[in-house]
């Protein structure tokens, strides 16, 4: 199993190009189950997330197919269903298999997902994504660990009330909407940049929607859909990750091809804690503001709240902050499990429940530590940035499903990183 080796102290400088976001990727790949034709999706970013839902819908019937000298483009085409079983093998990989349990059923009238089970940050079980679609007329049968749903006359509009804004209800029930029979209603919601740009690809495919970034949507199925050409948007997890290293180097790091606006209420409050974020044309530049960083309180909230995706790297920030930060996490349970990690190498944390107490120490120390999840692991990189000596951060393949080639845009800003086999 590879690990990353890191030597801290040097301040990060350079340019960091962003890649195209993952978690808008996987609900996009999803919706080539949709249609006949073919959809070319532009800036798919090259990660561990995307092949297990590439191979996921090559079960199914998708013909995948990369664009030869153009990295970053993917072809996904869906002419016959040929499976409309998603397997367990296939779907434990990764919970967003679950997102083509909406287009399955609309097309087909049928659709067999394994249920995705719990993972390392919380349970997050799918019953907003089932409920949702009982209330477009489909039936839900839960056995030998699948999820069977039926609409054998195909699916009917209805209004659908979320009681939580369910990023994955949400994009699931959108993608079953657009080819259902009439108008479909969702109350509460996601509101995230990533439903406002599956919205955009549905309405481009011949779907009607409206209110996307708004807690209510009103989506016209379709009789056909078409296929389409889409760019994927910039990922505001992956931006805010190199802001805050860039910050926690006390380096100055431009970013690429990136929207500040994505970022939602980070932005403010890394501003409070004396990140200086300056916007370009084509995104912005990431440097410590004059003076020591302060520790500032942060509740994660649905978008546009501080996103629960950057908590752990802002956990990492805080650590060598002056004064102290409460961290309260709202979203999911579990999500604290880099705060022992972090305390390896230095860090004076106290979790309370949902609630995690940062005392900030100045300086950290390398130490052998272990990611446990994707986000986790990424806010032990930035904490082996900033510390004396050497890091060795293990389990490291919950990086690649995130963030694309690290080490190398790392090693680029100057970071003195290795990854050993």
């Amino acid at each position: 199993m590879d690990r990353i080796l890191i030597e801290g102290g040097v301040p990060l400088e350079g340019l960091v190009t962003i890649s195209g976001a993952k978690n808008a990727a996987l609900p996009l790949m999803a919706a080539c189950l949709l249609t006949d034709e073919p959809l070319e999706l532009e800036n798919v970013p090259d990660l561990a997330d995307i092949a297990s839902m590439q191979r996921l819908l090559q079960v199914l019937g998708v013909e995948a197919r990369h664009l030869p000298g153009a990295p970053g483009k993917l072809t996904l085409t869906c002419e016959n269903v040929l499976s409309t079983t998603a397997p367990y093998d296939l779907v434990r990989r990764m919970r967003a298999s679950v997102l083509v349990l909406g287009p399955l059923v609309a097309r087909e009238g049928i659709a067999r997902v394994s249920l995705p089970g719990g993972c390392a940050i919380g349970t997050r079980p799918i019953d907003l994504h089932l409920a949702g679609l009982e209330a477009m007329g489909a039936t839900i049968e839960l056995a030998d660990g699948y999820v069977t749903a039926k609409a054998p006359g195909g699916l009917k509009g209805g209004i659908v009330r979320l009681r939580s804004p369910s990023v994955g209800a949400t994009e699931n029930l959108m993608l079953a909407a657009s080819l259902a029979k009439g108008p479909t209603e969702i109350h509460g919601a996601a509101r995230e940049p990533e439903i406002v740009d599956l919205a955009h690809l549905l309405r481009a495919m011949g779907a009607s929607v409206e209110g996307e970034g708004s807690p209510t949507l009103h989506i016209t199925g379709a009789d056909r859909l078409s296929g389409t050409r889409h760019a994927i948007l910039p990922d505001r997890i992956e931006a805010g990750t190199y802001a805050m290293a860039a910050a926690i180097t006390g380096g100055r790091v431009t970013l690429q091809s990136c929207r500040t606006e994505l970022l939602g209420a980070a932005i403010a409050k890394l501003a409070e804690c004396g990140v200086a974020l300056e916007p370009t044309e084509d995104g912005m530049i990431a440097s410590r503001a004059n003076g020591p960083l302060k520790g500032v309180d942060v509740i994660t909230q649905p978008f546009p709240g501080f996103a629960t995706d950057l908590q752990a790297q802002f956990m990492a920030l805080m650590c060598v902050a002056e004064g102290a930060s409460m961290i309260t996490e709202t979203i999911f349970e579990n999500r604290f499990m880099h705060a022992p990690e972090l305390t390896r190498m230095g860090a004076n944390i106290t979790v309370h429940g949902s609630s995690a107490l940062v005392r900030g120490v100045g300086r950290l120390t390398g130490a052998p530590v272990m990611a446990t999840d994707l986000r986790a692991s990424v806010s032990l990189v930035l904490a082996a940035l900033a510390a004396d000596g050497q890091t060795e951060i293990n389990r490291v393949y919950h990086l690649d499903r995130g963030y694309e080639q690290i080490e190398r845009k790392l090693g680029n800003l100057g970071a003195r990183i290795e990854r050993v086999a």
